[in-house]
């Protein structure tokens, strides 16, 4: 449904009629929804608006927020909850329970639910109807991934042998509709640009409480977890259709227990066989998990790390699950699992209005996402500027793991990019900055030297960060000569087209490298436009019959 780009022609706010009319259709359409769910989604005192699109679909959402609902007919008889909606009450809706993580990589990349994907409970398939709005989870993560209707009935997918399309995805994460908004956000840290795992949050706690209980040592422990785990789904036996996740459960947990145990094996270091003795194998597993001042200091470290290495000026403001998700738990150590309720602070907004109480960031409170915000990063603050960024241990094992191999391959690889030139439009603005105009920059350089510029001039709105003020130098070397005469030119431009609208005032270039030899040529890189064909093959048999007459006919 929102796969593609589509306008909207219209953007108006909903009169008190149309706003009574929406919670009856929305109340009748979802019969699980109470009227304090439906007050949460659509708030009494806050404006509702609704974007028609070329498609007739209608958009409804809160203005300033997040879209709330989508109707495809336009008429009602159609209405779903976004995947914003489904995680503010993840229970208006009945879920169908993914077999895995791994699942979820097609359902968010835009195919629609089949049913060898759906994990069954313990007590059987579901009771559903054909056009029915369900929609979509993953083991161990409460937000919903996607919604859609049942393309047939329980009865029907029974006697079908539980094959078949299960789901016609009408919106997932990821698509077109959760990129719409100003700052799309991510409910937990489970959520990946490609695919969708368990809450680490949630399996942290639960892996923690069983760790805790155990009495028998660590094979007692994933037996208890695997008693628990297994008793939410049916044995592999007495399922028709394929496995579930359940088996699969238990060693997931199992590797977290043993990422805990092994968090503070740091120090050992490993012969030059690679032989491991047993004993520290044995001793490492009756490790503790990490400390509250431990995880304090880890955290410190992560966040550090990122807003040195991942955290861009331009990104800001950035809300705070976006921040935690993409930016601070990368930054961790391989095998440590990071949770923040084992911290002192125990909730991820009261650490980041922590920090911004010592001055290292200033955050905001949303409040209708509900969530801090990070708006700015003092980079000239002690702890940041005394902090040394550790490099990434992909990038040294790609420097000093086989370096041979490598550089054999690098040789033959033929790499073509784009570069570009300032131009006499963005000339003022490099030597604003001290930078050479005659140099050759990427896009990516290119659009951080703009950065310095307004970070320079101070030439950020105050009341919205995500605005640049254009000062004369700016704005003529953005739009002098491309605005008609008589034209006004504008007085602002949104951070996230002021990269693409700089680049594009610069001189295209492109340069060719083949291992050590490269070659820069001007202008851009030319479209390569591949068309593929298929051809069908005819036949022909050849037939002898009596009388020495031969026939041939085309073999169907």
């Amino acid at each position: 449904m929102f796969k593609k780009g589509v306008e909207a022609r219209s953007h108006q706010r909903l009169s008190g009629a149309d706003r009574k009319k929406l919670k009856r259709t929305v109340r009748d359409r979802f019969p699980r929804a109470s009227d304090a769910d439906i007050d949460a989604l659509l708030p009494p005192k806050v404006e509702i608006k609704v974007s028609k699109y070329q498609n007739r679909v209608l958009v409804y959402g809160i203005e300033g927020g997040f879209p709330m609902f989508f109707d495809i007919d336009g008429r009602g008889k159609e209405i779903f909850p976004t995947v914003y909606a489904l995680w503010k009450v993840p229970d208006i809706l009945p879920s169908f329970m993914l077999k895995g993580g791994e699942v979820s990589r097609y359902v968010i990349g835009g195919a629609d639910l089949m049913f060898p994907g759906i994990s069954i409970p313990a007590e059987g398939l579901p009771s559903f109807l054909a056009g029915e709005a369900w929609s979509v989870k993953v083991p161990g993560n409460p937000a919903p991934i996607a919604v859609g209707t049942t393309t047939m009935s329980c009865t029907e997918a029974l006697k079908a042998g539980l094959r078949g399309k299960a789901l016609k995805i009408a919106h997932y994460y990821g698509d077109l509709l959760w990129e719409s908004v100003e700052g799309p956000y991510v409910p937990n840290a489970g959520f990946y640009e490609d695919a969708v795992f368990e809450d680490p949050i949630l399996s942290s706690a639960q892996v923690s409480d069983s760790y805790d209980g155990a009495n028998d040592g660590s094979n007692d422990q994933l037996n208890g977890i695997d008693d628990k785990e297994m008793g939410q789904h049916v044995d592999v036996a007495d399922v028709q259709s394929e496995p579930s996740s359940a088996s699969v459960a238990p060693i997931d947990a199992g590797n977290e227990i043993a990422e805990e145990a092994t968090a503070h094996v740091g120090d050992l270091k490993l012969t030059d066989d690679d032989s491991v003795d047993q004993s520290t194998v044995e001793d490492s597993q009756d490790t503790h998990p990490l400390s509250t001042e431990d995880v304090d200091t880890l955290l410190e470290k992560c966040l550090l790390q990122a807003l040195h290495t991942t955290v861009k000026d331009k990104d800001l403001p950035m809300p705070g699950s976006t921040l935690w998700s993409n930016h601070v738990l990368p930054c961790r150590p391989s095998g440590i699992t990071l949770d923040i309720k084992k911290s002192s602070y125990k909730k991820l907004s009261k650490w980041l209005q922590a920090k911004c109480s010592s001055g290292l960031i200033r955050v905001k409170e949303d409040k209708y996402k509900k969530e801090s915000v990070l708006l700015s990063v003092n980079r000239t603050h002690p702890d940041y500027s005394s902090f040394k960024p550790e490099k990434r241990q992909v990038e040294e094992a790609v420097k000093t793991g086989v370096p041979a191999v490598t550089e054999s391959r690098s040789v033959k690889i033929l790499e073509v990019a784009e570069i570009y030139k300032p131009s006499v439009h963005v000339n003022p603005v490099f030597a604003s900055v001290g930078a050479d105009t005659g140099e050759l920059y990427s896009a990516l350089d290119a659009t951080d030297i703009v950065f310095r510029y307004v970070e320079k001039e101070n030439l950020v709105k105050p009341t919205d960060k995500s605005i640049v003020i254009l000062d004369a130098t700016l704005c003529d070397a953005l739009f002098k000569g491309a605005i008609k005469k008589g034209s006004m030119y504008p007085t602002e431009i949104h951070k996230r087209d002021l990269g693409a609208a700089f680049v594009n005032r610069m001189q295209p270039h492109h340069i060719v490298t083949r291992g050590n030899d490269s070659v820069v040529r001007k202008g851009g890189l030319k479209t390569v436009q591949i068309m593929t064909e298929r051809r069908q093959v005819q036949q022909w048999q050849n037939y002898q019959v009596r009388r020495g007459w031969r026939f041939w006919f085309k073999a169907e």
